[in-house]
């Protein structure tokens, strides 16, 4: 595991590395596929060197409670930022963050899964108007999950 400080502990960047070789895998569990922290849209740093070149997956927070298999059908090969535009009041920082992801980490590819409730469109929409003001043009997919987890819709922007 490499690693940097940065403040607060809970924002330190760490990337993790072989860890699937780290993992003891018993029988019946299932390797986290998270390959960063921190996960916070407000916290991540486009810096961060897991962010370099990646594909990102921008999940609203409820997304993953939702998908039993979150980890192993959405968040392998990915790095992860995570956000809730009910709860947070910075859609403007989120944008500025994304923009900041695209042209600096020079990420290549945005998948964003949001709630099928209404609030949860915001975050798509705050993510496509980030990329559309971003210097660099990179591909957005958006997919849409059910209060009881199923994948209710999944198209390229």
């Amino acid at each position: 595991m490499s690693h940097t400080h940065e403040g607060c502990p809970g924002a330190r960047v760490m990337e993790f590395l072989d860890k699937e070789e780290e993992v003891a895998v018993q029988e019946g569990t299932r390797p986290s596929r998270l390959r960063q922290w921190p996960v916070q849209l407000h916290l991540v740093s486009p810096n961060a060197p897991y962010f370099q070149n990646a594909d990102l997956l921008l999940a609203a927070d409820c997304v993953a409670y939702a998908l039993g298999d979150f980890h192993k059908d959405h968040l392998a090969g990915h790095s992860l930022a995570i956000a809730c535009p009910k709860l947070d009041d910075s859609l403007e920082e989120y944008r500025q963050k994304i923009i900041a992801l695209v042209d600096e980490a020079n990420i290549n590819s945005l998948t964003v899964m949001i709630m099928q409730v209404p609030c949860c469109g915001a975050l798509l929409q705050t993510a496509k108007a980030a990329v559309e003001q971003a210097k660099c043009k990179i591909p957005i997919k958006y997919k849409v999950v059910s209060l009881k987890g199923e994948i209710l819709r999944e198209e390229w922007v």
